[in-house]
């Protein structure tokens, strides 16, 4: 398998330096006649953290593939019996998602390009490097690990209340229902703006997984969290020799969303000079690798995502007008969590039966910690209220979710935490103007704006018809 000057032996000893990897739950199946091969192949691939199973023949290998699972095949080409072009083909034929990885001689690329043609992900020249070896079973668990995510996102989504996973039934969140629905079905770009915490990226797999591209890859691309020298080759790809330890070819993100969506978060943080690449590669639908002569046709949808005024950004230079347009085709503006209280009842719940467990039994809320709830403004937004939710599932002891429980921030009654005023007024007129800030705050909704006071529905519908307060005109 190695050359005389480098052992098998010496090769297997050359991974204990690799970095370690966690554990994942694929499978992979060597397939070799050679011994020493499969040894190396199953000592490399368990240093990627997969299951191993080994076949010196096809026979074998397919008998494997009938009675266990398998998610990587990694098989040489020249295997006996039926051979490895065969063995691939009915791996095709019969087992379609199996990525295949091949082990081919060195000067039989032909018959490589040929298993490639046949369905292989990718190939491996004998005498094979370990780091290369090991670099291309990576790729191959990442791309598994990304299709496992995908299809859990699928059916989280479809299962989960609300539209897509989306939580809320107020007008605001029926607005973006319409829109997620509509735009679902084309393949425009689309620009959503909110704050931090409000769920952008959600609406973005919402619109994804209700699309016709479901099945495809949904990638996601933090621009904030890339470094500035590293973002083109990232999203671009490179290829071998474009600069200092790229040792091989890498295709960037672009590319790995083929036929499926790219999700650009924090759009606003990419650099300038990046942002004219990005513009080009949308409008001519194709990237050029970096150090590659060579462009690559691409079929994405781009979703992009900003907390930020990208208008402002514009007239200070910090953003491409021209792809602005390009990004805002379709605009989406998700509201703060202040601004749709109505929802919290909703979202509550819905963090309750997410977060708790056999261990933590917590299905509901006080009434006491619902009115801190729907009084607090919520700064950091859903995030902020799906954490605080986990806390005091975390922290708590007793089946409903007390105030106690709850950060502290949020065990101050709302009168503790508004600042006083030397205004004297009645105590009718505070009452009074408690119940217009609530349906205020509410949006005109009088159960949510009872449970925001504390009090019972039918004290509300007295307490209005008493004060003449319409609620319509409260929330305006």
């Amino acid at each position: 398998m190695q050359s005389e000057s480098a052992s098998t032996e010496e090769l297997v000893r050359s991974t204990e330096s690799l970095p370690e990897v966690k554990p994942n739950p694929f499978t992979v199946l060597v397939v070799d006649d050679e011994e020493a091969a499969r040894n190396l192949c199953g000592e490399v691939a368990a240093e990627t953290g997969l299951r191993v199973r080994t076949a010196s023949t096809t026979e074998q290998a397919l008998e494997i593939l009938e009675q266990y699972p398998v998610d990587i095949a990694l098989t040489d080409l020249r295997v006996p019996e039926l051979g490895g072009i065969e063995l691939l083909r009915r791996m095709r034929a019969n087992f379609p998602q199996i990525a295949v990885l091949v082990l081919t001689q060195y000067g039989t690329i032909e018959t490589a390009v040929e298993a490639t043609r046949l369905g292989a992900s990718d190939y491996v020249t004998k005498p094979c490097h370990v780091e290369e070896l090991r670099t291309k079973l990576l790729r191959l668990v990442h791309a598994l690990e990304l299709e496992q995510e995908n299809r859990v996102l699928r059916e989280e989504l479809r299962s989960r209340p609300g539209f897509g996973g989306l939580v809320g039934v107020s007008p605001k969140m029926q607005r973006i229902y319409q829109l997620v629905e509509k735009v679902s079905q084309h393949t425009c770009p689309v620009l959503v703006l909110g704050e931090s915490g409000t769920g952008k990226e959600l609406v973005a797999r919402s619109i994804h997984f209700s699309s016709p591209r479901r099945n495809r890859p949904f990638v996601p691309v933090d621009c904030s969290a890339l470094v500035a020298t590293l973002i083109e080759s990232e999203l671009f790809g490179y290829v071998k020799g474009a600069f200092t330890g790229a040792i091989q070819n890498r295709h960037g993100l672009l590319e790995v969303a083929d036929g499926g969506t790219v999700f650009l978060d924090e759009i606003a943080d990419l650099p300038v000079d990046l942002q004219a690449k990005l513009l080009r590669a949308l409008q001519e639908k194709e990237i050029k690798p970096v150090g590659s002569t060579e462009r690559v046709g691409i079929n994405v949808r781009v979703i992009a995502a900003t907390n930020r005024d990208l208008e402002d950004a514009i007239r200070k230079g910090a953003f491409r007008q021209d792809l602005y347009f390009r990004l805002n085709v379709v605009q989406i503006k998700i509201p703060p969590l202040r601004e749709r209280k109505s929802d919290i009842p909703l979202l509550v719940n819905s963090f309750l039966e997410k977060f708790s467990s056999a261990q933590r039994p917590v299905r509901s809320v006080s009434e006491e910690s619902l009115t801190r709830l729907m009084a607090y403004d919520w700064p950091g937004n859903v995030r902020e209220l799906e954490n605080a939710i986990e806390r005091g599932i975390a922290l708590g002891t007793s089946p409903v979710l007390q105030v106690n429980d709850l950060p502290s921030n949020l065990q101050q009654s709302s009168g503790e935490r508004f600042p006083g005023s030397d205004e004297l007024v009645s105590l009718e007129e505070l009452e009074r103007r408690a119940i217009f800030r609530a349906l205020r705050e509410t949006s005109g909704d009088k159960l949510a704006a009872a449970r925001l006071l504390g009090i019972g529905k039918t004290t509300l519908y007295r307490k209005l018809k008493e004060y003449e307060i319409h609620a319509h005109a409260a929330a305006n």
